[in-house]
């Protein structure tokens, strides 16, 4: 069981403040380490092809980006919000959708449907997401919403309710508009909320499926456009795209060793290379370290006023205690060359009874350079009552029991 996102977020977030940054023109990426790096360690090359590009970690963390914020068409990218649009709407991929003739015949990329024909939301899904199938998005989005217009209010809606400012959608599949842009920053933020639905990271690291073809009649063979799939080591997903607009967008996710990174390039006529060289440079940059193990003792405290397990006092000269725990494992992110990372123990001397399991008794506050990382709260792991002195009435029923 691993510590919430929103923790994981939140400590990230807080590095990235301690971070210096360094910049060239419209280049950004993490300073240069006050210890050298290995000659074992590539440097980033400058000849990525992208006029916009970003990396980042799996919670938005900033490796690398160049123009991350500069208005962009995205083409098929567009998709991954299509995706994540009916995912947050439904989660029954099993209804059936009757494909309307307004999803026949659409311009650009097509698994060619016909008026009338049946499939479920899934295999239109996996229709978008493999295939990049235009009229596949258009089914999709009148199925969900009634209309295009109406669908593209949705996904506005949705990057409204991220917080993205600089997102807009005019349709669901990305064929030119003016209307119709992203920036790589906010395309990367899209695509980590994708992935984590199952359905939708499933999808997009499948390299090949078949869905049916009007019915019983036969069967349309999807053939993921991705060839990261197969290229590059640990790429999980996710989207392409071109117009002659937009030029060669690309977004994709890779893991290696535990942790996972995002790149998004735009308008980049060599992106294959580009997202391998990013990604030869990110994973050389930073690694998935362990603060502290799931259940890890941190401390054991002494307990006034406890009684044993069955109610009575400790013997003369016995203390009791208890044992102080976390219960979830915590995994960041963290540059390969940093600081000492400190932990810092926020607990009572010791502690009264009653005593329950699971009772929050403090907590450890991990920090790098001053800043917080995460807090981990850390709790009782038994039972200690609290010690009743017999009355007088105890003591005489004590007595005559013992007499009987």
């Amino acid at each position: 069981m691993k510590i919430s996102r929103s923790l994981m977020v939140l400590g990230l977030l807080l590095v990235m403040l301690v971070l210096p940054i360094m910049a060239s023109g419209s280049d950004t990426l993490l300073a240069e380490p006050t210890v050298p790096v290995s000659s074992a360690v590539p440097s980033l090359p400058s000849a990525i092809s992208a006029q916009a590009a970003i990396v980042t970690d799996d919670v938005g963390q900033v490796l690398w980006s160049r123009n991350a914020d500069v208005r962009m068409p995205m083409a098929s990218t567009t998709k991954i919000m299509t995706a994540l649009t009916v995912l947050a709407g439904s989660d029954d991929l099993d209804r059936s959708v009757t494909v309307p003739g307004e999803a026949v015949g659409v311009e650009g990329s097509s698994v060619y449907l016909y008026e009338g024909e049946t499939l479920t939301l899934g295999q239109l899904l996996d229709a978008v997401l493999i295939e990049s199938a235009n009229d596949a998005a258009t089914a999709l989005a009148i199925a969900v919403a009634g209309s295009v217009e109406a669908f593209a209010g949705q996904m506005n809606t949705l990057a409204n309710e991220m917080g993205l400012v600089d997102t807009h959608f005019v349709n669901p599949h990305g064929l030119d508009d003016e209307a119709h842009y992203t920036t790589a920053r906010e395309l990367a933020q899209i695509a980590r909320t994708a992935m984590t639905y199952d359905a939708f990271a499933k999808t997009v690291s499948t390299y090949k499926k078949e869905i049916p073809l009007k019915g019983k009649e036969g069967v349309r063979l999807l053939i993921n456009h991705n060839k990261l799939l197969k290229m590059l080591d640990g790429c999980i997903g996710i989207k392409t795209g071109f117009t002659k607009r937009s030029g060669r967008c690309l977004v994709s996710a890779c893991t290696r060793d535990g942790v996972t990174l995002y790149c998004v390039t735009l308008s980049a006529p060599d992106d294959w290379n580009d997202h391998r060289t990013l990604y030869d440079w990110g994973f050389s940059q930073v690694e998935q370290v362990t603060l502290t193990e799931e259940g890890e003792q941190y401390a054991v405290l002494p307990v006034v006023g406890g009684a044993l397990s069955d109610g009575t006092a400790p013997g003369d000269g016995v203390m009791l205690t208890a044992a102080v725990k976390n219960s979830d494992a915590v995994s960041m992110t963290l540059p390969r060359i940093r600081s000492e990372i400190q932990k810092e123990l926020r607990l009572p001397r010791f502690l009264y009874a009653p005593i329950t399991v699971g009772q929050k008794i403090g907590e450890a506050v991990y920090t790098m350079d001053g800043t917080v990382l995460c807090t981990v709260p850390l709790y009782a792991c038994e039972d200690i009552p609290l010690y009743q002195k017999p009355t007088l009435w105890d003591r005489i029923r004590t007595l005559f029991a013992g007499n009987r």
